[in-house]
């Protein structure tokens, strides 16, 4: 095999690993629907987000090992433990509908999220700086068609697990949703062995990288890692508790019954579908509009549209497209939930800004910055579960007052916090 084919094949598989974070990550919020009607658990949003938090947490043990695993076993090495360890992910969530008894099979399965967490968390660490050093001069265009084909696959899965739940009753079980599994599975074991196969070289290590300052002595870097903590928890918290109340039809959005779930998914789909044309749309302009100038209006504008849905009245109606289980077409949903799948718009261009203004003036430290970065995606884990908890007690609409203190502190990182300042 020649290095240039060796190459695009091994550029080809970042890009489907790229997929596949969002893929197996975007699995728990539609899963976690089944699993809050179960008996013993008896309709708990926050119950059915633990798939999700146990996913995220993975990401707060494993975000500054995984960059310092790079170091020492380099991209090859570290990527294939990645994809392995996301395979016995996937696998042991597949084994949690084998085993019947509760709590036992839901044990297994927020154990099965747990390890995908570490999966997606080191994948997330190496794609991005192999994708860079596989590129050479095209780096950039092969991160943006990665980016966008990570929001393709953030929209396909909660369709997908929709689609496969079809109508949610208290004997739907995990196993419904084997096929979606299994696709991952097999993913996974090809992108092993494809890599397995393919010579990758591994860059020259920056000397000095342990002398660098630490990046916690700059203000506006602490600041951005709130920021970060708090943008992570709101994009998975919008669309995570929005599949909730439209697939509860009894204390949620009142929808058919026997179309809710399928409706849920499709909608949350559009979410992260706005989310790759808000991507495709930044990587035009990022030139010409400053990271500052993006994420001030977008957070703003976030802002307003979670405003404008928390006092929406449910008798306010509106038509989106879904999967009916008889075909496509236009279903009645409350104009609320438009307002929050337009946030896609908004939340896709939060954290490549964020972390731009974060990490300016860093130098050296970018890189030990970087690992606390990835540390703190733990917030889409532990955001989502708070607002679900709000969600039992206070309903779905009032728990998004969450999603506005978090989107608010945001836009002060971007109005004053992101200026850049060495700590005292």
């Amino acid at each position: 095999m020649s290095k240039k084919n060796g190459n695009i094949i091994a550029v080809l598989a970042m890009i489907f690993l790229f997929g596949m974070i969002s893929f197996v990550t975007n699995l728990a919020a539609p899963i976690g629907n089944i699993w809050k009607m179960q008996p013993q658990i008896a309709g708990s949003n926050a119950l059915g987000m633990m798939g999700n938090m146990m996913n995220f947490l993975a990401y707060a043990i494993m975000g500054i090992p995984a960059g310092n695993m790079l170091t020492k076993y380099g991209y090859k090495k570290t990527a294939l433990i990645a994809i392995a360890v996301g395979f016995i992910g996937v696998f042991v969530q597949f084994l949690s509908g084998v085993v019947a008894a509760f709590p036992g099979n839901f044990i297994v399965y927020l154990l099965g999220a747990f390890i995908s967490g570490f999966s997606v968390c080191m994948l997330n660490t190496v794609v991005n700086p192999m994708l860079k050093l596989l590129g050479g001069t095209r780096s950039n265009q092969y991160i943006q068609i990665g980016g966008s084909f990570n929001s393709l696959m953030a929209t396909l899965t909660p369709m997908l697990v929709g689609a496969l739940i079809g109508t949610l009753t208290a004997d739907s079980l995990i196993s419904d949703v084997n096929p979606v599994l299994f696709l991952a599975m097999g993913v996974f074991a090809l992108a092993f062995i494809i890599l397995l196969f393919v010579p990758i070289e591994d860059p020259e290590q920056v000397a000095n990288q342990q002398n660098a300052v630490s990046p916690l002595k700059f203000k506006h870097f602490i600041y951005g890692v709130i920021a970060i903590f708090l943008y992570v928890g709101v994009e998975v918290g919008i669309p995570g508790t929005l599949n909730f109340y439209l697939s509860d039809s009894v204390n949620g959005a009142g929808l058919d019954p026997s179309i809710a779930v399928r409706t849920a998914g499709f909608v949350a789909g559009t979410y992260w579908f706005l989310m790759l044309i808000g991507r495709l749309v930044s990587s035009f302009i990022s030139g010409k509009v400053s990271s500052r100038a993006q994420l001030t209006c977008v957070s703003l504008v976030a802002i307003i549209l979670v405003l404008c849905a928390i006092f929406a009245p449910t008798s306010a109606q509106t038509s989106m497209p879904a999967f009916t289980g008889s075909g496509f077409a236009m279903v009645k949903v409350p104009v609320a939930a438009l307002l929050l799948v337009l946030c896609g718009l908004c939340t896709s261009v939060m954290w490549g800004t964020i972390f731009d203004l974060a990490v300016e003036g860093l130098g050296a430290a970018t890189n030990k910055a970087s690992g606390i970065f990835m540390a703190m995606v733990v917030g889409g884990g532990i955001l989502p579960l708070i607002q679900n908890f709000i969600a039992d007690k206070a309903g779905y609409m009032p728990s998004y007052w969450i999603i506005i203190a978090g989107l608010a502190f945001i836009l002060f990182f971007a109005v004053a916090g992101s200026k850049v300042k060495r700590a005292n």
